[in-house]
C-alpha cells in the first residue's frame, strides 16, 4: 500500500505571512493539528503544529535563563523565536520532514515514529500533493482479511520476488498471515518475511516456507599457500 492510497488530497494550507492568529484560527475552524507553509508554487517551506502555537502562548517563559543560555541551548533559543513569531515563517518547524506519494505506508509510519511527527505533507518533485496523518496510517492498517491477502499476492509474490500466487499457500485469519510452500532460495524466504510484515493490518506473520538452494550458507574461505 502506497502513501497516495491513503493521502488526502485535498490539504488545507497557509502561507509564509498569514499571522499566527489566522493560523490558529485555520487549525481550529478544520480540526486539525498542523499546516503545511507553501509559497506561491506550492512548495513546502515548513509546518506549523498547534505545539509551534503554543510556545507563543507560554510567553516569557521560553526566555528564563538569559542569553548565555540560549547560546549554549540552541532549542531554547529556537523556542524563543516561536515565542515572538507573529506569521507562520516565524513559527514553522522548518524545513518540513516530507514523503513522496508513492513510498509506502510502513515507510511513512516509521518515518513519523522516528522523527516524532503526526503528518507528512506529500511532495512530488518539489510541489505539494497531498498530506498524510497518523490518523490515516491507523485506518490503513484496519483492513479485511481479503485486502491484505490481495495485497501480499500482487505486490509481494508477484512483483517483488516474481513467484505465482498459486505456488504458496497463503492464509490470512484476523491479520495473522501464515505462509506455506517452497521457493528457490533462502534469501527469498528471508524477503517473503520481511516484506509481508511490512503490509499494514498485518498483525502477526508465521512462515512454514522451505527454500531449494541455502544461499546464506558460508561457504569455508580456500586458505592460500604461505610464502616462504
Amino acid at each position: 500500500m502506497k502513501v497516495k492510497d491513503v493521502m488526502t488530497y485535498e490539504v488545507v494550507t497557509v502561507s509564509p505571512e498569514t499571522s499566527l492568529k489566522e493560523v490558529a484560527a485555520t487549525l481550529v475552524q478544520h480540526g486539525i493539528s498542523g499546516v503545511p507553509v507553501v509559497d506561491a508554487e506550492d512548495r513546502v517551506l515548513g509546518v506549523v503544529s498547534e505545539g509551534d502555537v503554543l510556545f507563543k502562548e507560554r510567553g516569557g517563559e521560553t526566555r528564563r535563563g538569559g542569553p548565555l543560555r540560549w547560546m549554549l541551548d540552541g532549542a531554547s533559543y529556537a523556542n524563543s523565536l516561536k515565542a515572538d513569531a507573529v506569521t507562520a515563517r516565524e513559527a514553522m518547524t522548518s524545513p518540513a520532514i516530507t514523503i513522496g506519494p508513492v513510498r509506502s505506508v510502513s515507510e511513512a509510519a516509521r518515518r513519523m515514529s522516528d522523527r516524532g511527527v503526526n503528518r507528512l505533507p506529500v511532495v512530488e518533485n518539489g510541489v505539494l500533493v497531498g498530506i498524510v496523518t497518523r490518523a490515516d496510517l491507523v485506518r490503513a492498517f484496519v483492513r479485511s482479511d481479503e485486502e491484505i491477502a490481495q495485497e501480499i499476492n500482487e505486490d509481494v509474490f508477484e512483483r517483488a520476488l516474481w513467484i505465482q500466487p498459486e505456488t504458496l499457500e497463503l492464509h490470512v485469519d484476523g491479520g495473522a498471515v501464515t505462509v506455506l510452500g517452497q521457493v528457490e532460495a533462502h534469501s527469498d524466504a528471508r524477503v517473503l518475511e520481511k516484506l509481508i510484515q511490512r503490509v499494514p493490518g498485518v498483525v502477526s506473520f508465521t512462515s512454514e516456507v522451505t527454500w531449494r538452494v541455502d544461499d546464506l550458507v558460508r561457504r569455508p574461505v580456500a586458505m592460500m599457500p604461505k610464502r616462504i
